[in-house]
Protein backbone atom coordinates (compact mmCIF):
# COMPACT_ATOMS: atom_id res chain seq x y z
CA UNK A 1 0.00 0.00 0.00
CA UNK A 2 1.10 3.31 -0.61
CA UNK A 3 -0.03 5.36 1.67
CA UNK A 4 0.36 8.94 0.40
CA UNK A 5 -1.20 7.75 -2.82
CA UNK A 6 -4.16 6.40 -0.57
CA UNK A 7 -4.58 9.41 1.51
CA UNK A 8 -4.07 11.70 -1.75
CA UNK A 9 -6.89 9.76 -3.50
CA UNK A 10 -8.98 10.08 -0.10
CA UNK A 11 -8.91 14.19 -0.24
CA UNK A 12 -10.58 13.88 -4.05
CA UNK A 13 -13.41 11.31 -2.50
CA UNK A 14 -15.10 15.00 -1.93
CA UNK A 15 -15.14 16.26 -5.03
CA UNK A 16 -18.55 17.76 -6.34
CA UNK A 17 -17.87 16.72 -9.89
CA UNK A 18 -19.43 12.31 -10.15
CA UNK A 19 -16.85 12.05 -12.98
CA UNK A 20 -13.93 12.70 -10.65
CA UNK A 21 -15.55 10.84 -7.92
CA UNK A 22 -16.06 7.73 -9.64
CA UNK A 23 -12.62 7.85 -10.43
CA UNK A 24 -11.02 8.18 -7.32
CA UNK A 25 -13.62 5.61 -5.66
CA UNK A 26 -12.60 2.93 -8.43
CA UNK A 27 -8.86 3.75 -7.49
CA UNK A 28 -9.68 3.38 -3.93
CA UNK A 29 -11.59 -0.32 -4.49
CA UNK A 30 -8.44 -1.58 -6.45
CA UNK A 31 -7.01 -1.62 -2.77
CA UNK A 32 -7.08 -3.96 -0.02
CA UNK A 33 -9.10 -4.03 3.04
CA UNK A 34 -6.17 -2.44 4.88
CA UNK A 35 -6.90 1.12 3.76
CA UNK A 36 -9.99 1.06 5.72
CA UNK A 37 -7.98 2.69 8.70
CA UNK A 38 -7.01 5.36 6.61
CA UNK A 39 -10.91 6.13 5.47
CA UNK A 40 -11.90 5.95 8.83
CA UNK A 41 -9.25 8.69 9.88
CA UNK A 42 -10.51 10.82 7.10
CA UNK A 43 -14.02 10.23 8.10
CA UNK A 44 -13.28 11.22 11.89
CA UNK A 45 -11.47 14.78 10.44
CA UNK A 46 -14.65 15.60 8.08
CA UNK A 47 -17.95 16.87 9.77
CA UNK A 48 -18.93 17.25 5.79
CA UNK A 49 -22.29 14.04 5.97
CA UNK A 50 -21.85 13.82 2.08
CA UNK A 51 -18.31 13.27 2.43
CA UNK A 52 -18.78 10.67 5.59
CA UNK A 53 -21.11 8.98 3.51
CA UNK A 54 -18.91 8.45 0.64
CA UNK A 55 -16.36 7.14 3.37
CA UNK A 56 -18.99 4.89 5.01
CA UNK A 57 -20.05 2.95 1.54
CA UNK A 58 -16.25 2.63 0.76
CA UNK A 59 -15.45 1.29 3.91
CA UNK A 60 -18.56 -1.54 4.29
CA UNK A 61 -17.32 -2.46 0.20
CA UNK A 62 -13.93 -3.22 0.78
CA UNK A 63 -15.03 -4.88 4.52
CA UNK A 64 -17.68 -6.53 2.88
CA UNK A 65 -15.61 -8.33 -0.06
CA UNK A 66 -12.67 -9.22 2.19
CA UNK A 67 -15.52 -11.35 3.88
CA UNK A 68 -16.36 -12.58 0.76
CA UNK A 69 -12.83 -13.64 -0.23
CA UNK A 70 -12.34 -15.45 2.92
CA UNK A 71 -15.24 -17.23 3.21
CA UNK A 72 -14.37 -18.63 -0.44
CA UNK A 73 -10.69 -18.94 0.76
CA UNK A 74 -12.52 -20.87 3.78
CA UNK A 75 -14.52 -23.40 1.77
CA UNK A 76 -11.72 -24.48 -0.37
CA UNK A 77 -8.91 -24.78 1.86
CA UNK A 78 -10.33 -25.00 5.34
CA UNK A 79 -12.71 -27.64 7.87
CA UNK A 80 -12.05 -25.15 10.77
CA UNK A 81 -15.36 -25.22 12.12
CA UNK A 82 -15.13 -22.15 14.25
CA UNK A 83 -13.25 -19.86 11.81
CA UNK A 84 -16.34 -20.64 9.61
CA UNK A 85 -18.76 -19.70 12.40
CA UNK A 86 -16.41 -16.59 12.74
CA UNK A 87 -16.58 -15.27 9.36
CA UNK A 88 -20.27 -15.09 9.69
CA UNK A 89 -19.65 -13.17 12.70
CA UNK A 90 -17.39 -10.87 10.86
CA UNK A 91 -19.97 -9.64 8.06
CA UNK A 92 -21.68 -8.07 10.78
CA UNK A 93 -18.40 -7.05 12.91
CA UNK A 94 -15.74 -6.56 10.04
CA UNK A 95 -13.27 -5.06 12.82
CA UNK A 96 -13.79 -8.98 14.73
CA UNK A 97 -10.75 -10.53 15.46
CA UNK A 98 -10.54 -14.60 15.37
CA UNK A 99 -7.72 -14.93 17.99
CA UNK A 100 -10.95 -12.56 20.72
CA UNK A 101 -13.48 -15.49 19.77
CA UNK A 102 -11.14 -18.38 19.94
CA UNK A 103 -9.85 -17.29 23.35
CA UNK A 104 -13.30 -17.90 24.76
CA UNK A 105 -13.98 -20.67 23.20
CA UNK A 106 -10.28 -21.95 24.71
CA UNK A 107 -11.80 -20.82 28.30
CA UNK A 108 -14.60 -22.92 28.51
CA UNK A 109 -12.67 -26.03 26.57
CA UNK A 110 -9.89 -25.67 29.48
CA UNK A 111 -12.67 -25.18 32.32
CA UNK A 112 -14.03 -29.05 30.85
CA UNK A 113 -10.66 -30.22 30.29
CA UNK A 114 -9.95 -29.96 33.78
CA UNK A 115 -12.95 -32.08 34.81
CA UNK A 116 -12.52 -35.30 32.81
CA UNK A 117 -10.03 -38.85 32.46
CA UNK A 118 -9.39 -41.29 30.42
CA UNK A 119 -11.74 -43.52 32.56
CA UNK A 120 -15.19 -41.40 31.76
CA UNK A 121 -17.44 -43.18 29.22
CA UNK A 122 -18.77 -41.25 26.80
CA UNK A 123 -22.28 -40.55 28.48
CA UNK A 124 -20.34 -39.19 31.30
CA UNK A 125 -17.86 -36.76 29.31
CA UNK A 126 -21.20 -35.32 27.63
CA UNK A 127 -22.30 -34.86 31.22
CA UNK A 128 -19.35 -32.95 32.23
CA UNK A 129 -19.38 -30.93 29.02
CA UNK A 130 -23.22 -30.00 29.54
CA UNK A 131 -22.32 -29.22 32.99
CA UNK A 132 -19.94 -26.69 32.59
CA UNK A 133 -21.75 -25.48 29.45
CA UNK A 134 -25.33 -24.78 30.86
CA UNK A 135 -24.84 -25.34 34.21
CA UNK A 136 -21.46 -23.21 35.05
CA UNK A 137 -21.36 -20.57 32.04
CA UNK A 138 -25.23 -20.65 31.56
CA UNK A 139 -25.47 -21.21 27.60
CA UNK A 140 -29.10 -21.47 26.92
CA UNK A 141 -32.02 -20.92 23.99
CA UNK A 142 -32.97 -17.02 23.63
CA UNK A 143 -36.53 -17.22 24.36
CA UNK A 144 -36.93 -13.74 24.60
CA UNK A 145 -35.89 -12.67 20.80
CA UNK A 146 -35.08 -16.08 19.07
CA UNK A 147 -35.26 -15.03 15.58
CA UNK A 148 -32.58 -12.22 16.14
CA UNK A 149 -29.56 -11.99 14.33
CA UNK A 150 -27.32 -12.26 16.94
CA UNK A 151 -28.19 -15.97 17.70
CA UNK A 152 -26.09 -16.73 14.78
CA UNK A 153 -23.38 -14.74 15.46
CA UNK A 154 -20.90 -16.77 17.40
CA UNK A 155 -19.50 -13.97 18.76
CA UNK A 156 -22.61 -12.61 20.24
CA UNK A 157 -23.43 -15.96 21.44
CA UNK A 158 -20.46 -16.48 23.44
CA UNK A 159 -20.81 -13.20 25.11
CA UNK A 160 -24.61 -13.05 25.65
CA UNK A 161 -24.69 -17.07 26.47
CA UNK A 162 -27.85 -16.70 24.29
CA UNK A 163 -28.64 -18.45 20.92
CA UNK A 164 -30.08 -21.01 18.58
CA UNK A 165 -29.66 -24.57 18.51
CA UNK A 166 -26.76 -24.02 15.34
CA UNK A 167 -25.04 -21.40 17.14
CA UNK A 168 -25.11 -23.56 20.66
CA UNK A 169 -24.46 -26.49 18.69
CA UNK A 170 -20.89 -25.14 17.12
CA UNK A 171 -19.89 -24.38 20.33
CA UNK A 172 -20.23 -27.46 21.93
CA UNK A 173 -19.05 -29.66 19.14
CA UNK A 174 -16.26 -27.52 19.15
CA UNK A 175 -15.21 -27.73 22.72
CA UNK A 176 -15.73 -31.84 22.46
CA UNK A 177 -13.39 -31.83 18.80
CA UNK A 178 -10.79 -30.20 20.62
CA UNK A 179 -10.79 -32.46 23.76
CA UNK A 180 -10.77 -35.20 21.15
CA UNK A 181 -14.33 -35.96 21.37
CA UNK A 182 -15.91 -37.51 18.23
CA UNK A 183 -18.67 -35.04 18.51
CA UNK A 184 -20.32 -33.69 14.95
CA UNK A 185 -23.34 -31.36 14.06
CA UNK A 186 -26.47 -33.10 12.42
CA UNK A 187 -28.34 -30.69 10.38
CA UNK A 188 -31.59 -31.69 11.56
CA UNK A 189 -34.76 -29.40 9.80
CA UNK A 190 -36.27 -27.19 12.40
CA UNK A 191 -33.51 -27.91 15.29
CA UNK A 192 -29.63 -28.75 14.70
CA UNK A 193 -28.58 -32.01 17.40
CA UNK A 194 -25.41 -33.53 17.22
CA UNK A 195 -24.01 -36.71 17.19
CA UNK A 196 -21.71 -38.84 19.48
CA UNK A 197 -19.52 -41.29 17.35
CA UNK A 198 -18.24 -44.48 18.13
CA UNK A 199 -15.14 -43.46 16.41
CA UNK A 200 -13.27 -40.47 14.91
CA UNK A 201 -13.38 -38.13 12.60
CA UNK A 202 -12.94 -40.47 9.45
CA UNK A 203 -16.70 -41.19 9.98
CA UNK A 204 -17.87 -37.74 8.98
CA UNK A 205 -16.71 -38.33 5.67
CA UNK A 206 -17.90 -42.36 5.38
CA UNK A 207 -20.67 -43.56 3.85
CA UNK A 208 -20.38 -46.95 5.01
CA UNK A 209 -21.53 -47.73 8.60
CA UNK A 210 -21.44 -44.04 9.78
CA UNK A 211 -25.24 -44.81 10.94
CA UNK A 212 -24.74 -47.49 13.27
CA UNK A 213 -21.55 -45.93 14.52
CA UNK A 214 -23.66 -43.24 16.30
CA UNK A 215 -23.82 -43.89 20.07
CA UNK A 216 -26.36 -41.45 21.22
CA UNK A 217 -27.70 -37.80 19.55
CA UNK A 218 -26.89 -34.62 22.10
CA UNK A 219 -29.62 -31.47 22.05
CA UNK A 220 -27.74 -28.21 23.18
CA UNK A 221 -30.86 -26.58 23.18
CA UNK A 222 -31.69 -28.23 25.89
CA UNK A 223 -28.74 -28.65 27.80
CA UNK A 224 -27.27 -31.37 26.25
CA UNK A 225 -30.39 -33.77 26.80
CA UNK A 226 -29.04 -37.31 25.55
CA UNK A 227 -31.66 -38.75 22.79
CA UNK A 228 -31.63 -42.37 20.75
CA UNK A 229 -32.26 -42.57 17.28
CA UNK A 230 -36.11 -42.81 18.20
CA UNK A 231 -36.62 -39.43 19.83
CA UNK A 232 -34.84 -38.28 16.62
CA UNK A 233 -37.37 -39.93 14.12
CA UNK A 234 -40.56 -39.11 16.88
CA UNK A 235 -39.50 -35.45 15.89
CA UNK A 236 -38.67 -36.31 12.16
CA UNK A 237 -42.52 -37.58 11.87
CA UNK A 238 -43.82 -34.79 14.12
CA UNK A 239 -42.71 -31.91 11.40
CA UNK A 240 -44.05 -34.33 8.65
CA UNK A 241 -40.97 -35.15 7.29
CA UNK A 242 -39.45 -38.35 5.38
CA UNK A 243 -36.92 -40.17 7.22
CA UNK A 244 -34.01 -39.23 5.37
CA UNK A 245 -30.89 -40.74 5.91
CA UNK A 246 -28.76 -37.31 6.16
CA UNK A 247 -31.00 -36.44 9.39
CA UNK A 248 -29.39 -38.99 11.65
CA UNK A 249 -25.65 -38.46 9.98
CA UNK A 250 -22.96 -36.11 10.54
CA UNK A 251 -22.87 -33.32 8.14
CA UNK A 252 -20.10 -31.17 6.80
CA UNK A 253 -19.17 -28.31 8.46
CA UNK A 254 -20.11 -25.87 5.36
CA UNK A 255 -23.63 -26.89 5.65
CA UNK A 256 -23.39 -25.90 9.22
CA UNK A 257 -22.13 -22.59 8.14
CA UNK A 258 -24.22 -22.76 5.01
CA UNK A 259 -27.14 -23.32 7.45
CA UNK A 260 -26.12 -20.41 9.91
CA UNK A 261 -26.18 -17.83 6.95
CA UNK A 262 -29.79 -19.16 5.81
CA UNK A 263 -30.63 -18.35 9.60
CA UNK A 264 -29.04 -15.12 9.16
CA UNK A 265 -31.11 -14.41 6.26
CA UNK A 266 -34.15 -14.91 7.78
CA UNK A 267 -33.05 -12.42 10.80
CA UNK A 268 -32.28 -9.57 8.45
CA UNK A 269 -35.60 -10.69 6.17
CA UNK A 270 -37.62 -10.72 9.17
CA UNK A 271 -36.57 -7.14 10.51
CA UNK A 272 -36.83 -5.65 6.70
CA UNK A 273 -32.96 -5.41 6.42
CA UNK A 274 -32.82 -5.22 2.39
CA UNK A 275 -29.20 -4.48 1.86
CA UNK A 276 -27.68 -7.60 4.72
CA UNK A 277 -30.57 -9.43 3.23
CA UNK A 278 -29.33 -9.24 -0.80
CA UNK A 279 -25.46 -9.53 0.71
CA UNK A 280 -26.20 -12.86 3.03
CA UNK A 281 -27.53 -13.79 -0.38
CA UNK A 282 -24.54 -12.57 -2.04
CA UNK A 283 -22.09 -15.17 0.49
CA UNK A 284 -24.70 -18.22 0.08
CA UNK A 285 -24.10 -18.30 -3.84
CA UNK A 286 -20.33 -18.97 -2.70
CA UNK A 287 -21.27 -22.37 -1.57
CA UNK A 288 -23.37 -23.52 -4.94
Amino acid sequence: MDKKKIQALITLLDDPNQEIFSAVEGELLKEEVVIVPELERAWEMTMDAGYQRRLENLIHTLQFRNVKGELRNWLVSSDDLLYGAYLVSKYQYPELQYEDVNAKLTKIKTDVWLELNDHLTALEKVRIINHIMFDVYGYARNKTNFMAAQNSLVCDVLDTRKGNPISLSVIYSVVAQRLGLPVFGVNLPKNFILAYMDDGIDLVHSKNGVEGSVLFYINPINKGAVLGRKEIEFFIRQQKLDLLESYFLPCHNREIVRRMLNNLLYAYETAGQIDKTNEIRELLSIFS
